[in-house]
């Protein structure tokens, strides 16, 4: 198969450095994984070539991160806990108090992020609820080797991530993507400084359990 027709989610898995080459072109590797590297490049409007000459570009070897694809599922689902489930549950509280001061003082101005604290609240409260779900019910499940009763948890989960993909091109609307206007003051400049880093890192999550822990219990 030809670097075009594989999907994006196989080629963030395979490829090092693949996955900041889709977050230059804002492409979709989480919830969007399952669609081959020519149809995403046409999504964004860019040549399918182009794009496979950037992959073929990055340097050999370069890694940024573990490569999962080894670990078994109990490993990968302790990292997903530890690296993305507590991290969020740190993030969210500290990202939703600085919107909240930055909306209250520089509400009146038309690069505020005005409705940035409601969205931020609204997906704590929907992240919370998907990871308790993940906690109790569907990692267990899974460290179990559980067979197709699986497939229900997993389908929600699957859903709920797309939903969580919906708040963050809201949050891209809202925020210029992630760009703090001139003049920002120094808490509007650490919000979007961790509003970059959350977003990362939610991707990242969402991308090990749509690519690859979900896809091991197809």
């Amino acid at each position: 198969m030809s670097l075009l027709e594989q999907t994006v989610g196989r080629t963030a898995l395979t490829l090092p450095g693949a996955t900041r080459v889709f977050r230059d072109h804002h492409i979709d590797f989480c919830c969007g994984g399952r669609i081959s590297l020519r149809e995403a490049a046409e999504r964004v409007g860019l040549s399918p070539e182009a794009l496979v000459a950037q992959l073929e570009a990055l340097p050999q070897g370069e890694h940024e991160a573990r490569d999962w694809q080894a670990a078994s599922n109990a490993e990968l689902i302790d990292h997903i806990l530890t690296r993305y489930h507590d991290v969020h549950r740190q993030q969210l509280p500290e990202l939703l108090r600085m919107a909240q001061r930055v909306e209250q003082v520089h509400g009146s101005r038309d690069t505020c992020p005005n409705g940035l604290a409601d969205l931020l609240a609204e997906l704590y409260q929907e992240m919370e609820s998907h990871m308790q779900k993940e906690e109790q019910i569907l990692f267990p499940l899974l460290r179990r080797g559980a067979g197709t009763q699986v497939q229900g948890p997993i389908a929600v989960m699957r859903q709920e991530h797309d939903d969580h993909g919906e708040h963050l091109e809201r949050l891209a609307a809202l925020t210029d993507d992630i760009t703090p206007p001139k003049g920002a003051c120094t808490t509007w400049r650490a919000l979007y400084t961790g509003l970059r880093e959350f977003r990362d890192d939610l991707m990242q999550h969402i991308h090990l359990e749509n690519n690859l822990l979900f896809e091991r219990a197809g």
